[in-house]
């Protein structure tokens, strides 16, 4: 079973890039984060959601 939030650590993981890499993109708004207490947790879906994102956004999003 998949567990339907991850940690930072956790997604950094299933995308195969380094947790600031990640930091970095859901600071660009590019991967949403729901923060729970003072726990900041990724969906699942939001990761589906940056992969599945037609290329070439990440450079326009950046513009």
């Amino acid at each position: 079973m998949h567990t339907l939030l991850l940690t930072p650590a956790e997604a950094a993981a299933e995308l195969r890039v380094s947790r600031a890499k990640l930091y970095q993109l859901m600071k660009a708004g590019l991967i949403d984060s729901v923060v729970i207490d003072r726990s900041r947790r990724i969906p699942r879906a939001a990761l589906t959601a940056y992969v599945d994102r037609p290329r070439g956004l990440e450079q326009q999003d950046a513009a």
